[in-house]
């Protein structure tokens, strides 16, 4: 069997779709696929199903939306019924969530490990998992809890793909990708730094430089604070000559959590 919630949450057994009707039983399904076999209790439950207003009938309807859930599933998976909640067991089922993070924590493991190659392999294999917004179709009580670490996770995950290859000498093929991604993440640092650096090699000096200038400028209109180390960094590098592939500059730059993203 097969579970993924990186896009509209989706079910497959032999090849075969099942549907999962309704935003609540498909919350429902995701919330203890993301459990990873622990017990969710009724009250974190329902708070996910129906937030801070539950129907009075709440104890039934949780009961019922569990049983027909067991019937869509059938034996090949095991949903039980604990003293404090429900947990589900998937067995040897796929699930997209937990192989990105396993495909993902070894991409950043061997781009620390000065293996850019391996890394960028695992972190493309990562990031093709995603079909789209993660926890589509259920509830917005389980997205809103959910989806920010799972974006962050993504994010994180491009990040390190993107300073692979950027080692690998595809500086390129990536000034067009990363002006898009600083376009619409205008404040995440380590985004614009590869951007300059990507600027810089492609012998783009003066637009690397304003890159960092706007950047510097944003991240005081929009949080009030400076550039950070690696944007610093990146800018002192370029200011010095320091970007080209064999300098030290270049390599990959250690991000804090990225392993256990």
């Amino acid at each position: 069997m097969e579970f993924g919630i990186l896009g509209p949450l989706r079910v497959r057994h032999q090849g075969r779709e099942i549907p999962i009707p309704g935003r609540k039983q498909r919350a429902l399904l995701a919330a203890l696929l993301l459990a990873r076999g622990e017990v969710l209790s009724d009250e974190r439950l329902t708070a996910l199903l129906w937030g801070q207003r539950p129907p009075a009938t709440v104890s039934a309807q949780l009961y019922t939306y569990v049983s027909r859930l067991r019937q869509r599933l059938g034996p090949a998976v095991e949903l039980v019924r604990e003293p404090a909640g429900y947990r589900l067991g998937t067995g040897g089922a796929v699930f997209d969530a937990a192989e990105f993070h396993r495909l993902s924590r070894a991409g950043h493991t061997a781009l620390r490990e000065g293996r850019p190659d391996r890394a960028a392999r695992l972190l493309r294999a990562a990031l093709d998992l995603w079909r789209g917004p993660a926890l589509g179709g259920v509830t917005d009580f389980l997205r809103d809890a959910e989806t920010p670490q799972l974006d962050e996770a993504r994010m994180a995950a491009l990040e390190s793909r993107l300073e692979a290859e950027l080692a690998l000498g595809e500086h390129r093929q990536l000034v067009a990708e990363l002006t898009g991604l600083v376009t619409r993440f205008p404040l995440r640092e380590r985004l614009r730094a590869q951007w300059m650096t990507a600027l810089y090699r492609c012998e783009r000096q003066a637009e690397a430089l304003a890159v960092y200038h706007e950047g510097r400028r944003l991240l005081a209109e929009e949080l009030g604070v400076d550039p950070g180390a690696v944007l610093t960094a990146t800018l002192h590098a370029v200011l010095d000559g320091r970007l080209a592939l064999d300098d030290p500059a270049t390599r990959p730059a250690v991000v804090p959590g990225a392993a256990g993203a």
